[in-house]
């Protein structure tokens, strides 16, 4: 009957090497720069501001959402550059919260995610 250190070092070494040979198998494959590679980039930021139900506020969240927007179709822009030679994007999703607290400026907590799909350089 093996002993427990034996058990113990053929478990180690099973799961490290699991690592490198999901690599070569990768690489085997013939995994082609054309074939297309998923990217996702997160955000998390904070819009100081009126947070209630009334104009100003709408257009806090309004300038919050275009800001979500911009970021997005420059992260494609910025994919392009350095390493896309194409870029899609898949999906932005985007979380808008009101925050209000004593020792907190009025204003919305944003974040969310952005998806993208790209053909390498």
């Amino acid at each position: 009957m093996p002993s427990p250190r034996y058990a113990v070092a053929a478990s180690a070494l099973l799961l490290l090497s699991g690592p490198a040979v999901a690599q070569s198998v990768g690489q085997a494959s013939g995994l082609r720069q054309d074939s297309p590679v998923e990217i996702q980039a997160g955000f998390n930021f904070f819009v100081q501001g009126p947070s209630g139900d009334g104009e100003d506020a709408q257009k806090l969240r309004d300038k919050a959402r275009r800001t979500i927007y911009e970021m997005a179709a420059h992260e494609c822009d910025l994919l392009r550059e350095i390493l896309a030679k194409e870029c899609r994007m898949v999906a932005v999703t985007s979380n808008i919260s009101r925050q209000y607290a004593q020792q907190q400026p009025d204003g919305y907590s944003v974040n969310g995610s952005m998806s993208f799909q790209i053909t390498l350089k």
